[in-house]
């Protein structure tokens, strides 16, 4: 007897003759778009098995792409890996044993998929998040601001974090992260570090402080600020872009190669330490009220809480001023149905539980082969948010899911530090 190792997929729509599927897609959701897992290798990582994913799955792409540690959602944005596959990183909408990319959904549905303001203003869905899963810690990096990621022709990153109980049973090696720099650390450090990257442990982790990490609260992550993510299982609203570098040359022990750190740096400036430095943020990298300034704890929407059912904000606040992302967390309690009806258009992944969406059936596989396609994640689309939908849980077990949005969607929304006011 043959062992089976891949599920069958639905086959794929390429985008010149998508028109037909999505809008029958559409048709039969009310607008609500069932979108199939996008996992995501990194060689720079190890799996942290708490994804889901079948242990003889975690290389399904090869050992030398490295450990699948990611899944995506929501995706309209190509994961920047060596030697990558077409589509990684693009998440999928699927239908009818047929599936399309959502990337190609948006170019068809526009407004009516992301919202009329977002579509003007980006022609595109510019947001996305992912589980991030590692056995250990990750070396200390930083995502560039707009001005550095535009040298290399790519867009800033903020993200945010948000650890979720469900996936976070195991605390693995490290649940401690690294942000920023000790204040009063200076310039000359920080480029020593660089200059010192072949001497072994080159010490920026010394210039730094590590934070515990508690399941069901979240950091917000401005483009600019170093951070070291520790080995708890986080949920990753952020900016639709995968720009990085590296600040550490060891992680572990194991080696971190220059590359890692000027990917996304200029051809002429890739050994000028002046401009790698200058990268950073300097001021919130060194705030001596990080935490404050940072950290976040869910807070319940009560205009969208009812019996039976609670609606947290788990990412929320604003960055330089502007509304960039958010997210929330939905528990429907057994037998309960909630009346949802969003500002805007958002991306749905569940972690606990089984119901309905709309007329559409999901529910929280406990382990999943690579190429499955389980009914755990959707795309709520702007038409569909305007609407309105219903939630039920038909289970016996609350039905929990997090959902975040594109930018300058809500009208208002909490502050950093308005968990500590309740």
């Amino acid at each position: 007897m043959s062992k089976c190792t891949c599920p069958a997929r639905s086959s794929v729509v390429k985008k010149d003759n998508i028109a037909k599927e999505f809008q029958n897609a559409m048709e039969a959701g009310n607008g609500i778009l069932r979108l199939t897992p996008t996992w995501v290798p990194r060689v720079f990582m190890q799996p942290g098995r708490r994804i889901k994913l079948h242990p003889e799955d975690w290389y399904a792409l090869g050992v030398h792409r490295g450990g699948i540690n990611e899944r995506w959602y929501g995706s309209t944005t190509e994961a920047a890996n060596a030697n990558r596959n077409p589509d990684e990183g693009l998440s999928y909408v699927k239908f009818n044993g047929k599936r399309f990319l959502l990337r190609d959904a948006v170019a068809e549905g526009k407004g009516d998929v992301v919202g009329e303001k977002i579509w003007k203003k980006h022609q595109r869905w510019p947001v996305y998040s992912k589980f991030f899963d590692d056995l250990g810690p990750l070396f200390h990096h930083v995502h560039q601001m707009d001005k550095h990621a535009k040298n290399v022709g790519q867009d800033g990153k903020p993200e945010s974090y948000y650890f979720p109980p469900q996936l976070n049973a195991a605390e693995n090696h490290f649940d401690y992260t690294f942000f920023g720099l000790e204040p009063g650390t200076t310039k000359a450090q920080v480029r020593k570090c660089l200059e010192d990257w072949n001497k072994g442990d080159n010490g920026i982790l010394d210039l730094s402080k590590a934070y515990r990490l508690k399941p069901g609260t979240g950091w917000i992550v401005p483009a600019g600020v170093l951070h070291a993510p520790g080995s708890m299982c986080t949920y990753e609203p952020q900016w639709g872009s995968d720009v990085f570098g590296s600040f550490s040359s060891l992680v572990e022990h194991r080696e971190v190669s220059w590359d890692l750190l000027v990917k996304d740096v200029p051809k002429g400036k890739k050994h000028d330490l002046d401009y790698i430095v200058g990268m950073l943020d300097w001021e919130r990298n060194i705030d001596p009220y990080f935490k404050q300034n940072n950290y976040v704890e869910p807070i319940a929407d009560e205009e969208q809480s009812g019996d039976g059912y609670w609606d947290r904000w788990i990412v929320y606040g604003k960055i330089d001023g502007k509304q960039i992302f958010s997210a929330k967390e939905l528990t429907v309690y057994p037998g309960a149905k909630a009346e949802i009806r969003d500002p805007g258009a958002s991306s749905w992944i569940f972690v606990q539980g089984h119901g309905k969406v709309g007329n559409l059936t999901v529910d929280t596989p406990i382990m999943l082969r690579f190429g499955a396609e389980p009914n755990d994640e959707i795309f709520v689309t702007a038409a569909a948010a305007k609407n309105g939908f219903v939630v039920e849980n038909s289970g016996s077990e609350p039905l929990v899911a997090l959902r975040y949005f594109g930018p300058d969607v809500h009208k208002s929304m909490p502050n950093i530090g308005d968990h500590a006011k309740q």
